[in-house]
Parts: C-alpha cells; structure tokens; sequence
C-alpha cells in the first residue's frame, strides 16, 4: 500500500527512518493481511521533531493568516483528488465498510474548508477610548508546537478536528497516529509534502505510549490533543498539565439512547442500528444503550433484533457489506468477554454474535450484531464501555425515570432520544448531562463548524475540537492598552 516495508516518519520537511526504533506489523483487520510496519519512535528521535516544529515556528506565525490559508486551499484539492484511494486506505487498515470510510474522510475535508475562514474567526475586539486618548483591543496569536494524538477508529479523520486549525492560526504541529492505523496518516503527509508547507511546520512522528510519553514532556510542545479511551485521556490531561501545556484530551463513552412507544418505528429502528452497529461499535458516538420507556419495549424489542440479526458482516471493500470487524484479535475477546460477563450478571441475549466465521476471512477479527435485554443499572454492561457491536436494552416507564438514569453515568459524550413530542423531546434536550445531544438523531456529529462537545469522563479539558473551539484553543489573547500623546489628547 505504501511502496515499501516500513512507515517513516515525517521530520522538518524530509522523510526519516527513526533511529533505534522498534517495529510493529500493521494488520488488516479482515483479511490479517500485514500491510506494513510502524516505528515505535524513541524519545530521542521526538526531540528532533519537536525542535524541528519549534524552530520553524517564528517564520510560520509571521506568515499573514490570508497566505497561510492558501496552504490548506491546496491541501483541500489534494484530498479531493485522492478521496477514493484514502478511504480504501483506512477500510484496509481499520475494517470500517467503505462507505463509513468516505463519510469519514468528508468530514476531515469540512474541516479544512471550515479552517480555511481563519483570518475572520481569528478576528479580536477593540474599544476606542476606554479613557480619554486611550484605545484598547485583543488579539490572538498562536500557541506554539502543538502536538496531535490520533485513535485508531478515525484515522483520517480525527487528525483534521485539530491540524487544520493549528496551521491556520500559525502553530507549527507533529502529529502521532495511532500504531494500530498508521498508514492513512502516511498517504496525508504525501499530500502534505507536494502543498510545500514550510520545512518543519508539519511533522509525522510514529509510535506508542513511549512516543507520546515523551510529547507530553517535551519542552517545546505547548498543546496537546488526545482522542482516546478514557483512562488514556486521564493520564495525557494530567501528565500535559502538570507540564504547563493547554490539553483537549476526549475521553470514552457510554452513550444511551432513549426510546419513547410514540417514535417512528421503522426510522427508529433503522437508526439505531446504525448508531449501535456502524464502524462494529467501534467510535466514541457508538450507541451502546437503548432504554425503552413504557410500551416501546414491546413494540422496539423485536424489530431491533431483526436489524441486529440480518446485518449483512463481512470485508468492508466488498459490495453490500453492511459492518467490518473490529480492529485486533485482543478487542475481539475483550468483547465476547464482557457479553459473557452480562449473561452472568442476568442479562437475556437476543441476538448472539458471537461464534462468528466469514467464508473467506476465517482470519479476520469478526462479530456479529448483539443484542442484550434486561441490563440492570449498575451492572458491567451498563457502566462499561465494550467499543464492539454490542446493544444492551434496558426498560423504564417514565421519560423522567429514563433521564435520571442517562444522567446517573459517569460519561457525558453523547445522548440520544426518539419521539414525535416536541415537549418530550424540549424537556430531555435541556435537562440530559451530555455534550452532544441528538433528536431523532443516533449519531449526534456535529458538523465542522461546532465543537465536538463531551462532558463528564468523557473529556478533559475546557475548548473542544473543531469550529471556535479549536480557534481559541490554538491561540492565545493578548490585551494592548495603548496612548499616542498628541495635542488634542494632552486637553485632557
């Protein structure tokens, strides 16, 4: 896929082989294919990178921001013209179906287009005369080096939540792939290298907890971004932190969605299945719980089992396959361990997808649809996240019962509800603790242009990515206070 054994990493303008680095294969998920190898970069070799984005920082700021746009006006046309070859790319290495995989690099393309308005979203305030001869105003100005850690589950499109902006505002960036999904992010800094950004102003480092340890601390970096598990998140808040670096650090999820007897049956459950099983679960908006209210147990059971129990799994390029597999061999049993841990915490299963072999691909990380009744609160399957196919239903009878136990988990990233009642639909939109809300809605993505909200364990930090957020969090206010004396201001 990428002409040649290993990945390289990216440093002040020039592909580089890491010195001293160890290596891991990277498999397609489907086939066990190895693709390639990733570097595990040693902190030494960061150090190179981080000083290269830092020394290329001066010259790039100074850049006016209507020039520096022009690079990503570029970078757009270049995405567009690969858009095909980048999504096979990230099918092939993550095992999302192909159309999940385009949905995706769309997204990071609105990113870019979004990025792109920077010299009117970086705009400050002024007030003349706060006192007589005396004008004040705020500006903003970049950071620094931002450094931008990537999941595997998005590999194209979680690095432009952050690195478009970055440019835009004049930071310079080094941005680390996940090692499970490092190939998308290689085929990008190919596109990146014909825009001809400056000699240092992008950079690739490859790597794992080692390498990202050693961004953490480095000196030179003064943003962090994370997109990850929650522990995960905790540990790059807190390290980044405590080293005085800003720190948007997205965490885990648990997201309901709460089903109330009026909603459109067929829509409803067409949605949900998509939420639960899209990408095999394996996204941080996953629905992961349906909470049924009153009569639509009765009437949402059945059907949810029908659309878990005929999606069509199998290789993600082949045509009409519905759901991939999830990413290794260990998420598959990780998996298949908490259904089994649900079923002895009393839980019924629906639909079993667990003994899953697809003619063909009897290599692959395969699962099917699961759907599990009776998930009791407080128990695994309702507090975990399983990151898999996997939906646990649980029933209450009232819309405020259904919002105290949404509102009862330790997570906040998404929550969903399905009605045709405005009013029902008014009330739990104002009263769910949740940073992304959907109405009639399973995967509540905002757009590019509005911040990808998280509350709770599910995100440490303050500004969020994309749109405004990611404005304010690559740049930093300064406030003038200024007088020019002149013989009119001495009058006063």
């Amino acid at each position: 896929m990428t002409n040649q054994a290993n990945l390289l990493n990216f440093v002040n303008g020039a592909w580089v082989e890491p010195r001293g680095a160890e290596y891991l294969n990277v498999n397609n998920p489907a086939t066990a294919e190895v693709l390639s190898c990733v570097p595990l970069t040693p902190a030494e070799e960061v150090d190179r990178a981080a000083q290269s984005a830092a020394a290329a920082f001066p010259a790039w700021r100074r850049i006016p921001a209507p020039t520096r746009i022009q690079f990503l006006f570029k970078l757009k046309a270049l995405l567009e013209a690969n858009f095909d070859d980048l999504a096979r790319t990230i099918t092939m290495e993550n095992g999302k179906t192909l159309d999940d995989a385009r949905g995706e690099m769309r997204r990071a393309i609105e990113n870019v287009e979004v990025a792109c308005g920077i010299p009117t979203m970086m705009m400050g305030d002024f007030s003349e005369d706060v006192a007589p001869g005396v004008d004040e105003y705020m500006i903003r100005q970049p950071v620094g080096v931002a450094a931008i850690l990537c999941p595997f589950n998005f590999p194209g499109m979680i690095p432009f939540w952050y690195l478009p902006y970055a440019l835009a505002c004049g930071n310079t960036a080094i941005v680390k792939p996940s090692e499970r999904t490092p190939i998308t992010v290689q085929k990008v800094f190919r596109l990146l290298e014909e825009v001809k950004l400056p000699a240092g102003v992008v950079n690739l480092v490859n790597g794992g907890a080692a390498t990202v340890n050693a961004l953490l601390d480095h000196p030179a970096v003064r943003a962090v971004t994370f997109v990850g598990s929650t522990p995960v998140a905790r540990h790059v808040y807190a390290r980044a932190s405590a080293n005085g670096k800003r720190v948007q650090a997205q965490g885990g999820a648990k997201n309901p969605l709460i089903v109330l007897p009026d909603a459109d049956v067929a829509m409803t459950t067409s949605i949900v299945a998509d939420s639960a099983f899209g990408n095999a679960g394996q996204r941080c908006l996953a629905a992961s719980l349906a909470i049924t209210v009153g009569e639509a147990d009765r009437i949402f059971r059945p059907a949810l089992a029908e659309a878990a129990s005929t999606r069509i799994v199998g290789y993600g390029l082949n045509e009409g396959v519905q759901m991939g597999p999830v990413i290794t061999p260990e998420s598959k049993a990780r998996i298949t361990g908490l259904i089994s841990k649900g079923l002895e915490e009393g839980a019924e299963i629906v639909v079993d997808g667990r003994e899953t072999a697809i003619p063909g691909y009897e290599r692959g990380n395969f699962l099917r649809p699961t759907l599990l009744d009776g998930i009791r609160p407080g128990a695994t399957l309702s507090t975990v996240e399983i990151f898999g196919p996997v939906l646990g239903l649980m029933h209450v009878q009232t819309v405020e019962e259904a919002v105290r136990l949404v509102n009862s988990g330790e997570y906040g990233n998404m929550a969903c509800v399905f009605t045709t009642s405005g009013a029902a639909a008014r009330r739990f939109r104002y009263e769910v603790e949740a940073g992304n809300v959907g109405i009639n809605i399973g995967v509540a993505a905002p757009m590019a242009f509005f911040p990808f909200s998280g509350w709770k364990n599910s995100f440490f930090g303050t500004l969020h990515a994309q749109g405004k957020h990611a404005v304010e969090f690559f740049t930093q206010t300064k406030v003038v206070v200024e007088r020019w004396l002149s013989e009119w201001s001495r009058k006063f």
